[in-house]
């Protein structure tokens, strides 16, 4: 997935961009070995002849899986009369995955920079088993696609500035937003890049617009220790700066970011937390798919990421009851 640049360096930006390409290669040659299913993927990126390790391909796993557990839980509990703004999208698969399994809200909104909404709506524009779905859902003669946006009854993808959420607020209402209805904002590997004072912006943004509201972040955690100062060494060699690590110091750090920005209750786990509540029955099928012979690693890789998820439930719908 893409992820919004929140530096002053175009190289930053430039560097932050590249990471869509990075992810959405990991995630379409992990399903491409059975880790789990994503029919689309291919349509936006091509299968690589890297090899990708072992503890890369269940790390991506563990995330793709946590998060579509808590997205899918809020879409169930609202009875889908509920809408979802993904951001910093990319290229992710998600309405798609929805529409397939009678699962789409009111309404599926993407957010991401001008140029890789571009160039998502350019695969969307030339390749039917993309633009279909999207028709299928879409009821009226009005549906608008043109270089930086698409907008139909249940799809919309918005070109915008993360960093500016007046703005992001305003295109975002053009196409329909409905503030009063249920909304779950998903951010994966995007608030990191933004600094804190961004982060929360955008974050108290959110809480303030939506009465009835999920946000599922999902990103770094245990980023004080050797294992974190090498990630983030890493990502700085390729010009990639983590700006708001200083959130991603702890779990406790991550959710009091939360609470502290009007969310009224924040749960947060490490992913190999998260990797041991996913279904035994499937986390048993994906661990047969290739031998594993560094667990160790796979171990410190999932303790230094983590899926945060806040709520505010004005509607009483038991939001505050997701969880794992």
């Amino acid at each position: 997935m893409a992820r919004p640049a929140f530096t002053d360096s175009e190289t930053s930006d430039d560097a932050v961009r590249a990471t869509c390409d990075d992810a959405s290669i990991c995630k379409r040659y992990a399903a491409s070995k059975g880790y789990w299913k994503d029919a689309f993927i291919q349509y936006f990126v091509r299968q690589t002849s890297d090899r990708k390790a072992p503890e890369i391909n269940r790390g991506y796993y563990a995330r793709v899986k946590g998060v579509n557990y808590l997205l899918d839980a809020f879409v169930r509990r609202c009875e889908q009369n509920c809408q979802i703004i993904n951001l910093g999208a990319g290229l992710d698969t998600t309405f798609w995955r929805l529409k397939d399994e009678n699962l789409l809200p009111r309404k599926y909104f993407e957010v991401d920079f001008p140029m890789t909404v571009a160039r998502k709506l350019h695969n969307i524009k030339s390749k039917p088993p993309l633009s279909k779905p999207i028709i299928e859902t879409h009821s009226t003669d009005t549906l608008l696609i043109d270089s930086q946006s698409l907008n139909s009854d249940r799809y919309c993808i918005v070109g915008a500035d993360l960093r500016d959420p007046p703005m992001l607020e305003e295109k975002l209402r053009k196409f329909q937003l409905d503030t009063q209805l249920p909304t779950l904002l998903v951010a994966e590997c995007v608030l990191v890049y933004m600094s804190p004072e961004q982060s929360s912006h955008l974050i108290k943004w959110a809480a303030s617009t939506f009465h009835t509201a999920m946000f599922i972040s999902y990103e770094q955690v245990n980023m004080a220790d050797r294992f974190g100062q090498i990630m983030i060494e890493n990502l700085q060699r390729r010009h990639c700066i983590l700006a708001g690590v200083e959130f991603c110091r702890s779990l406790e750090s991550q959710k009091d970011r939360f609470l502290s920005c009007g969310w009224n209750k924040v749960e947060a786990l490490d992913m190999m937390s998260v990797y041991s509540k996913l279904p035994a029955e499937d986390v048993e099928r994906m661990e047969r798919l290739e031998f594993l012979d560094e667990k160790e690693l796979l171990q410190q890789l999932l303790q230094h990421y983590c899926i945060c998820w806040a709520s505010k439930d004005q509607m009483a719908l038991g939001l505050t009851k997701v969880s794992y």
